[in-house]
């Protein structure tokens, strides 16, 4: 895409409390930057009537407060356009549109939000989804942090699987898509101005696609989640916990490069609870892990089956098994447990 900045929008080139106060500044802003990139609107009123199929649909929503705002292999926009689009896809759906709410700072340089915009439709072209309505607002100078972003999606179900954690079953396999830790390390590189021998770019990526070719393949999925916030270890444990079912996990088989395993031991972070923003995990029957391997390896060859669900019960009224238990090659065990905050905030 070869856009030019439309700057200056009346003679200002960065945010002013009036761009959000509904008078012709916040008019221009929202034609010279915002329809340039995006497109005109399905509509001019509050919501978009938006054709679609008698199938089934999801939504969703997120917020993103990324700092910075550019990293390593991504920025805050790109990450809400994929952040939105890869929650649709853990429920199985096809994203159709998505709708963006921006919170802006007083002060915050028009060419910053430009470069902003331009990634977001970037990413949406990507995907294949439509931006079709969406909202600005301007906190004062000191309130807002530059920029924070919402997106909200929608996508159309097309197959008849009921993709959840309560579908999962014993003897299923546990997949993840790629490496992990890319991310948080990426961002906390940025943030502390640290450079290593290897550089670290993001993960962030639409995981639309591997998601997809398993359901055209026919593969039984019984559940797919993201791994953000907290990583791999609190979404297993929200999983094992959800099912009723302890997951026993190989830690050799977890996927981390050896740049951010060197990271994580010089300060001390364990990659398992690193944020990433294109990794997922899928469970599925144990008699199609190798098929499910197969096509994640063709997008990511870092993808890897990592352990199982096991038969003893967990859960809420079964709290007395670990929800998970890891393994490494002498066979000894520990739990892995929840971190009880972040190790990284604002991540995304």
């Amino acid at each position: 895409m070869d856009l030019t900045c439309p700057l200056p929008l009346q003679n200002t080139s960065h945010v002013l409390l009036a761009h959000g106060g509904g008078g012709k500044l916040m008019q221009d802003l929202i034609d010279k930057m915002f329809a340039t990139v995006f497109g005109e609107p399905c509509t001019s009123h509050d919501a978009a009537a938006l054709p679609v199929s008698a199938e089934k649909l999801a939504f969703t929503t997120d917020s993103y407060v990324v700092q910075p705002l550019f990293f390593p292999g991504g920025d805050i926009g790109k990450l809400a356009i994929y952040g939105t689009v890869n929650d649709l896809a853990m429920a199985g759906a096809r994203p159709l549109y998505l709708s963006v709410g921006f919170i802006l700072e007083e002060g915050l340089p028009l060419e910053t939000l430009w470069r902003v915009v331009v990634s977001m439709q970037q990413a949406a072209q990507a995907v294949g989804v439509q931006i079709v309505t969406g909202d600005t607002k301007v906190v004062e100078l000191g309130k807002g942090d530059g920029l924070f972003i919402n997106t909200s999606g929608i996508g159309i179900i097309e197959s008849g699987l009921n993709i959840q954690p309560k579908a999962i079953a014993p003897g299923d396999a546990i997949l993840v898509s790629g490496d992990l830790g890319r991310h948080g390390i990426a961002i906390m590189a940025q943030r502390e101005g640290l450079a290593f021998e290897s550089p670290i770019e993001s993960d962030c990526a639409p995981l639309v696609e591997p998601v997809q070719d398993l359901l055209k393949a026919e593969i039984e999925i019984h559940c797919l989640r993201d791994i953000t916030r907290g990583g791999l270890g609190a979404v297993l444990n929200e999983l094992a916990i959800a099912a009723g079912y302890q997951f026993k996990v190989h830690g050799n088989q977890i996927p981390v490069i050896e740049a951010v395993r060197g990271a994580c031991e010089i300060f001390g972070f364990d990659p398992v609870h690193i944020a990433n923003e294109g990794r997922f995990v899928a469970i599925l029957p144990a008699a199609k892990a190798a098929e499910g391997l197969a096509i994640l390896q063709h997008h990511n060859p870092n993808a890897r089956q990592i352990g199982l669900v096991t038969t003893q019960n967990c859960g809420e009224q079964h709290l007395a098994i670990a929800p998970v238990i890891v393994e490494n090659d002498l066979g000894v065990t520990r739990i892995l447990e929840r971190l009880s905050g972040e190790q990284l905030p604002r991540i995304c």
